[in-house]
């Protein structure tokens, strides 16, 4: 079969397409079919080796296809299960071997496509509305890369909830994007300065949690938007990893919390997965929310995939098709 494999990190010509033995599924495993991969900054991370995994090894944490075989202690997956799963890396493939307890069904009429580019960035925005800071109505919350693919899940989301979402974006374009999606204002950071924006836009009180993917270039400037004991999530470092910072800054700065989660500690069970699962592609089915899927490129382009989602050329979800 057709592989993307990583052999040394680096940069995006690491991204060798080529040919490997076909993996066969252990006892508490599935074998699926890929129909569509989701390209992800986490991808990027362990190319390049800010996250650690010992080459040679196949990325891509997230896909949607269809059950080939299942070992022999799997019980309620079967061949022919239309299937989509998270935070098991290997999807930048034909086929990917996964634990049979993270698939999760793919609603009927739903195109497969969809269900894979909703994955981990529906759940991570699920647990980021829902579990570290549990937004309410009244709550206002700052979104970076409103319009990314995590950005748009968490402000419609945010929006459900009754929170107001002032989000930043580079373009007019962008800023449109996330508008459409329900943020109520949106910063134009390659033009403004955001966290003057957000003290006027908050009447200099702040906002109680902001949302930051983007990492080094965001990070000081948003503790200085936070109401007193206001959340900072960092959850992403599109930018670059966020340097070692002295705890006594959260007290200067209003008692502040900091927290740095990840997917895979919100989905830790299998209640847990079918909770977040569950509620976002039961409401992409509904049509409560909704998914952009920017672009979708052939496995063997998965090193321009890279590219442009490092370049911040994109507005939504990019896709890999094998």
């Amino acid at each position: 079969m057709k592989a993307i494999v990583v052999s040394e990190v680096g940069g995006p010509e690491k991204l060798q397409y080529t040919d490997v033995e076909r993996p066969r599924p252990g006892p508490k495993e599935a074998l699926v079919k890929i129909a569509a991969s989701g390209v992800n900054f986490i991808d990027i991370y362990f190319r390049t080796g800010l996250y650690k995994a010992d080459p040679p090894f196949t990325p891509g944490m997230e896909a949607a296809g269809i059950v080939e075989e299942v070992g022999s202690e799997v019980s309620g997956i079967k061949p022919g299960d239309r299937v989509a799963y998270a935070m098991a890396r290997g999807s930048y493939a034909e086929y990917a071997v996964v634990p049979a307890w993270q698939l999760v069904s793919v609603p009927g009429g739903m195109d497969l496509k969809i269900a894979a580019a909703s994955m981990l960035q529906g759940m991570t925005a699920h647990y980021l509305t829902h579990s570290t800071f549990p937004l309410k109505p009244g709550n206002t919350a700052l979104v970076h890369a409103a319009a990314g693919g995590a950005g748009l899940m968490i402000t419609q989301m945010a929006r459900m909830l009754g929170a107001r979402v002032i989000g930043t974006a580079s373009t007019g374009q962008k800023a449109q994007t996330a508008r459409e999606a329900g943020a109520a204002e949106v910063i134009l950071y390659t033009q403004q300065d955001f966290e003057t924006e957000v003290k006027r836009l908050t009447e200099g009180k702040g906002v109680d949690v902001v949302y930051d993917s983007v990492g080094a270039s965001t990070f000081h400037k948003s503790l200085n938007c936070l109401r007193p004991r206001g959340m900072m999530v960092s959850f992403g470092q599109a930018s670059g990893a966020v340097g070692p910072i002295d705890p006594l800054i959260l007290n200067q700065k209003g008692s502040l919390f900091l927290t740095r989660p990840t997917l895979a500690h919100h989905c830790a069970t299998r209640e847990e997965l079918m909770w977040r699962a569950g509620d976002v592609l039961g409401w992409l089915r509904s049509g409560k929310l909704t998914l952009h899927v920017d672009k979708t490129y052939k496995l063997a382009d998965a090193p321009r995939a890279h590219i442009d989602l490092a370049g911040r050329k994109t507005t939504g979800k990019l896709l890999l098709e094998p």
